[in-house]
């Protein structure tokens, strides 16, 4: 079985090949990646049976490469954190595994390939069990100088991000900066309110003014109140998008 690891911690690099060594001498670790810019342009041109993908790289998160390169291979997620576990198994994740990385657990989802007993059944089981108990964040604080204030979330409009800092943008297009950045919101926003269009952009569906085709299979958004960029929905998001845009 071909093996590829995406991971930039040497040590954690080498944990993983050392488990994998010891548990699976039919495992060929093919490619060691460090980087979403590695990974995208390793995985146009190549493939693989199994990906172990830490999920906060060198230049960004993992998710990203998803967004531009189509990836149909089984996933095992490897991460310090543990918020981004619903993410992960919307994608191609048969494991999600927390560091430091426990041995067993490391079989137990490899496992799951072998049997190839993940099914939908399976996902959807496991997906409620990862619901945080908590509810979705209702309110986010921003700041204005030495100020801070609370803004209710069913107000924002969306999100976006530039310059390394983040802003939200109210429904009465009022801009504020905000403590967090992209890929720490996504998790904590209602999914059935919010999509993350872009990189840089998060949007709630009151937002969503238009929707329009683009070329190579794009989709060019219109939020209100207007996004002063072009706001272009990836080839490989747009499924996704239009089944959140009709609410399931």
């Amino acid at each position: 079985m071909k093996v590829v690891i995406v991971e930039d911690e040497l040590l954690a690099r080498e944990e993983l090949l050392r488990l994998i060594k010891n548990n699976y001498s039919g495992f060929e670790v093919i490619a060691c990646l460090d980087s979403v810019t590695d990974s995208v342009a390793w995985f146009k041109n190549n493939t693989a049976d199994l990906i172990f993908l830490d999920i906060h790289l060198a230049d960004g998160i993992s998710f990203d490469i998803f967004e531009q390169v189509e990836i149909t291979t089984p996933v095992i997620f490897t991460t310090a954190y543990d918020q981004y576990a619903v993410r992960a198994f919307q994608l191609n994740g048969i494991g999600y595994l927390l560091k430091p990385i426990v041995e067993s657990d490391l079989v137990r989802a490899v496992k799951k390939l072998n049997l190839n007993t993940w099914s939908d059944s399976n996902l959807k089981q496991l997906l409620q069990s990862l619901q945080p108990v908590h509810s979705y964040k209702q309110r986010i604080s921003t700041k204005s100088g030495d100020r801070y204030m609370s803004l209710e979330i069913e107000d924002i409009a969306y999100f976006y991000s530039e310059d390394r800092v983040t802003f939200a943008v109210t429904k009465e297009n009022r801009r504020h900066i905000v403590d967090y950045t992209l890929e720490i919101l996504e998790p904590v926003l209602d999914p059935h309110r919010f999509f993350r269009l872009t990189r840089n952009c998060i949007a709630s569906i009151d937002a969503v003014k238009s929707v329009s085709k683009y070329f190579n299979s794009r989709l060019k958004i219109t939020l209100t109140p207007d996004f002063e960029k072009e706001l272009l929905v990836s080839r490989i998001k747009v499924p996704a998008f239009l089944k959140w845009l009709d609410g399931n």
